[in-house]
Order: C-alpha cells, then structure tokens, then sequence
C-alpha cells in the first residue's frame, strides 16, 4: 500500500503533477471503459492488478537498458500519446500484450476478446496513474518517485495498482466505501 501513500504525497507536493481532478479522470475513464464490457470492480481491481504484475518487469528491464531518466521520458510519452503510440510499443510488444491478455483471461475468467479489447487502455491508464508522480515543468533534479516506488525491487506487496485503484477510488468517493 505504501506506493498508495506515495499517490497522496504527489497530490499533496506542489513540485509534481499530481492532483485531485487527475486521479478522478484516471479513476472514471477506466470504470467507465470496463463497466461498458461489462466487467465488475472486482474483476477491474485484479486485471489492474495483473497489469501491474505484468508490467513492472518490463518497465524494469527497459530501465536497466535505457536508465531512469530515459525511461520516465519514455512513460511520459505513452501518456501524452496513448496506447497507439509508438513510445507505448516501444515498451509493451504486440507480444507481450497477448500474453498479459491471456494471464489476466486465465485469472479471472474474463473473456479474452473483452480482455484484448480492454487491455492496452488499461496499461496505459496505468502508466497515467505512475506519471501523477513526475516533477512539474521546470522542477529541475527530481524523478518521478511514484514510478520509482512501482519498479521498487524487493517483491513485496506495496506495488499492486489494483489496491492503489480501490483505494483511489475510495479517497475519492468516502460515502460510497
């Protein structure tokens, strides 16, 4: 959960992106995305979770060859672009998104044609969820702890974005929890 209090820290910094209104559009789109394939807040909280799972060794490697600044660059990039960008492609192979599509198939029993239709959106609303932690525009010397807390590489469980989403989404919306 700890990569959760890092979400409020960035809120709650003036020096990065990070805002209320911006984690309730990340929040909305990606319910409204999954509610219209009908796929429930348990199913959406394990395939984001999933995603993470399958996302993190990725962006890790990348990180070890391009380094963590070319990498946040590279992050920043999908989400200005979206999931059809070539920065998305350059990260996440047509390969590589079968195979977190039939993972996440596999785990939760979702079809996988409504898993394919939904998952590089997904992905990518994800990346948008670890951006919220980069440095505002002319803050210079700073990286993104957000993502740098996402790639952390101890395994333990304070890196599922499913639980960052619930909570998120329970920040948010206080009544409705």
């Amino acid at each position: 959960m700890s990569i959760f209090f890092d979400l409020l820290s960035a809120i709650n910094n003036p020096n990065q992106q990070a805002n209320v209104s911006q984690l309730q559009s990340i929040i909305s789109s990606v319910q409204n995305l999954t509610a219209n394939q009908g796929i429930n807040n348990s199913q959406l909280q394990s395939i984001i979770s999933i995603v993470g799972e399958q996302i993190r060794p990725a962006l890790q490697q990348q990180q070890a060859i391009i380094g963590k600044g070319r990498l946040e660059n590279l992050v920043s990039q999908v989400v200005t672009s979206g999931a059809g960008g070539s920065a998305f492609q350059s990260l996440f192979s047509p390969q590589l998104m079968q195979q977190i599509a039939e993972t996440v198939t596999q785990k939760t029993g979702v079809n996988l044609s409504v898993v394919q239709s939904v998952i590089a959106t997904i992905t990518s609303t994800a990346l948008s969820l670890l951006e919220m932690g980069a440095p505002q525009t002319g803050a210079w010397g700073t990286s993104n702890p957000l993502l740098n807390s996402f790639l952390d590489t101890d395994n333990d469980d304070d890196t599922d974005l499913g639980n960052v989403m619930k909570f998120a989404n329970r920040f948010l919306n206080p009544a409705s929890s």
